[in-house]
């Protein structure tokens, strides 16, 4: 199977500041010690594999006292040169939304506040055909349908039920024309309705999405995932795709992967 490659162009930030001092997801545990060191190499690693791919990677400045904002996935969703902000859920984010929106703001981006309680493409990731939105930890529903309005792209509501994939994100990965999800971190029906909308999505595996393996990165062709999914690995290998793998563990702790790290930059 053929796949193409697509440059693109992703938003990051430095984890200067990368540390877990509070809990706002079952990964987080201030107790364990993190180790900044080699969370800035495991970073420059991910940066530097966008950049051997072709891709260009903008960078934010980061904060101190925001030690989450090395996920700039969360900071907003940038579609068609718009970015719709973030609005966090826990008040020790807060912070991060009008920061990456004064960054999208200059570059070039039009930008637009939240009314509704949303994490970025946390929970908001798009397809060839749909947004797909997640709901059920962070994201209110509310905001599904303020994106809709905003990007003028049909957007389909799934809910999450399992604690440990809380955004979207950590249990969905869009890989092109195609998705590979963990089928028991959604609802029933939406579990259905994934297999209705992808006949050919990647059905992963718990011991996988426990890595974050689908807190993937894909640009038609090359999916960036973490070294330690090894059967899905093998799975978007065998789908035509190739894996490029990176060790980010020490985002782990905080409940990240590459995806995380990762916002991408959409023009018209």
């Amino acid at each position: 199977m053929s796949r193409t490659a697509t440059p693109r162009r992703y938003l990051m930030c430095r984890p200067t500041f990368f540390n877990v001092e509070y809990v706002i997801n079952p990964w987080m545990n201030p107790s364990i010690p993190t180790d900044n060191s080699l969370a800035i190499s495991q970073w420059n690693t991910l940066r530097d594999a966008y950049l051997s791919l072709g891709h260009t990677v903008e960078e934010i400045e980061p904060i101190p006292g925001l030690p989450d904002m090395v996920f700039a996935a969360n900071g907003a969703t940038v579609i068609d040169g718009i970015a719709y902000g973030a609005q966090f859920r826990f008040p020790q984010r807060a912070a991060e939304a009008p920061a990456y929106l004064d960054r999208l703001a200059g570059l070039g981006f039009e930008t637009h506040e939240a009314k509704s309680v949303n994490e970025g493409e946390g929970d908001l990731l798009l397809t060839p055909d749909y947004l797909l939105a997640g709901t059920g930890f962070r994201t209110d529903h509310a905001a599904h349908l303020e994106a809709q309005e905003r990007f003028g792209r049909p957007v389909v509501t799934l809910q999450l039920v399992d604690p440990r994939f809380y955004h979207l994100d950590t249990a969905l990965a869009v890989l092109g024309d195609t998705i590979a999800f963990l089928p028991e971190a959604f609802s029933a029906a939406s579990a259905r309705v994934l297999r209705r909308l992808f006949p050919d999505a990647i059905e992963v595996g718990l011991a996988d999405a426990k890595w974050l393996g689908l807190n993937a990165i894909s640009d038609g062709k090359h999916v960036v995932l973490p070294v330690q999914a090894r059967r899905m690995t093998e799975q978007v290998r065998e789908r035509g795709f190739e894996p490029v793998t990176v060790d980010v563990s020490e985002f782990l702790k905080a409940g990240g992967g590459p995806k995380c790290c990762t916002l991408e930059l959409r023009h018209p």
